[in-house]
């Protein structure tokens, strides 16, 4: 078998939760707050990763008020390409004859005339991070970590002629671009596999299109991924959309179909379900008064250097309120950690890294300790 060195995925950070940048039309005040109260809500989907908490009164009423969470702003002008009309006259207009017809067709040939680009002006928005957070926290609204869970995207095509390809950039460009676009809009890690020669070795088009779970799960061990999404797509003749996908994280499968007669349509359904799953498994909401305490021992603190990284790693694990050393035995360190969430939530998310290796059975209850290896 060929071997690729593919970089391992794993739990994947996502930046600029709290940053949105949004189209404007001019830099006048009302635009202005306008594009905050757009850039909040993309904010909030991507800091929660589930749409439904838009409706929640708390949030409805900070949208109305959203540049009381902006912390700066700033203008930059980017250069866009005009999608042109289709500027042919059809047949029956040519042969209508009639004068209005004609100078229809005249006018629709100057189209070329027409500038291809142009500028478009947008706002870059930061918003506090801080009062972000003290907002969701107060509405008791989830807020999921930004170490995320990633998802690695297998998925098969049939045309109306029943050809099978593999998704590829070069085949469907379109498919990648939306799921890269929804990736963004809800703070979600996708990747794709890269389908060289080990990939299509592990895994080819019938395989896939049976959704078997042997060979899709032995194709994916290189790519390291949390949760596995899979999927075929049948484009019918009748222009109509069918297919079926596959789910799995953790120890479970979800089996679900997929029907739509628009692309974006069909696409949107799996991505939110799956990013709706994620996010309600990791996200939690800080309560101080519910803090949990648990100690946590780690091996292999070699030296300053190993010490200081790994604090600087706990402290910023979202659910983890206080650190306290509590031991330092030669290579071993012992830390009492302060939760706001639960020691399962902890587990879990350490296990989206590889900084921190469980020694013997890490899952454990409160009363135990979380013992793990320090590898960075």
């Amino acid at each position: 078998m060929a071997c690729s060195v593919i970089s391992v995925s794993y739990g994947l950070q996502v930046t600029d939760l709290y940053v949105q940048q949004v189209a404007v039309s001019n830099e006048s005040d009302s635009e202005r707050s306008r594009a905050f109260g757009e850039a909040l809500s993309a904010v909030i989907i991507k800091v929660t990763g589930e749409r439904r908490w838009l409706l929640h009164p708390a949030i409805e009423r900070a949208l109305n008020n959203a540049q009381n969470y902006v912390e700066a702003i700033s203008y930059n002008s980017k250069t866009i390409k005009l999608v042109q009309e289709d500027s042919v006259a059809s047949e029956e207009d040519k042969d209508s004859g009639n004068t209005q017809d004609n100078t229809r067709e005249a006018f629709l040939n100057t189209s070329n005339l027409l500038p291809e680009t142009m500028e478009q002006r947008y706002i870059n928005v930061n918003f506090a991070a801080e009062l972000i957070d003290e907002l969701l926290t107060d509405a008791e609204i989830p807020v999921w970590d930004s170490n995320r869970p990633s998802v690695l995207v297998w998925m098969v095509l049939q045309t109306d002629s029943g050809e099978r390809r593999l998704l590829t950039t070069d085949s469907q460009p379109e498919i990648i671009r939306y799921m890269q676009d929804f990736a963004l809009e809800r703070g979600l890690p996708i990747i794709f596999p890269v389908l060289d020669f080990e990939d299509r070795q592990n895994l080819n088009e019938g395989q896939l299109w049976n959704l078997e779970e042997s060979a899709i799960e032995l194709a994916s061990i290189r790519y390291g991924a949390d949760s596995i999404l899979s999927g075929r797509l049948h484009f019918t003749a009748g222009g109509e959309l069918v297919g079926l996908w596959k789910f799995m994280f953790q120890d479970e499968i979800d089996v679900f179909d997929g029907f739509d007669q628009d692309l974006y349509g069909y696409l949107y359904e799996p991505l939110d379900r799956v990013t709706d799953k994620l996010s309600s498994y990791f996200a939690i909401v800080p309560e101080e008064s519910a803090e949990q305490f648990v100690r946590l021992r780690v091996e292999g603190v070699k030296n300053l250097t190993a010490y200081s990284a790994l604090l600087g790693y706990v402290n910023n694990l979202g659910l983890v309120q206080s650190v306290v050393a509590a031991e330092l035995d030669g290579e071993r360190l012992e830390l009492e950690l302060g939760l706001v969430g639960g020691v399962e939530q902890l587990f879990e998310l350490i296990a989206l890294d590889r900084d921190l290796l469980p020694i013997e059975s890490s899952h454990v209850s409160i009363d135990s300790l979380l013992h793990y290896r320090w590898t960075r």
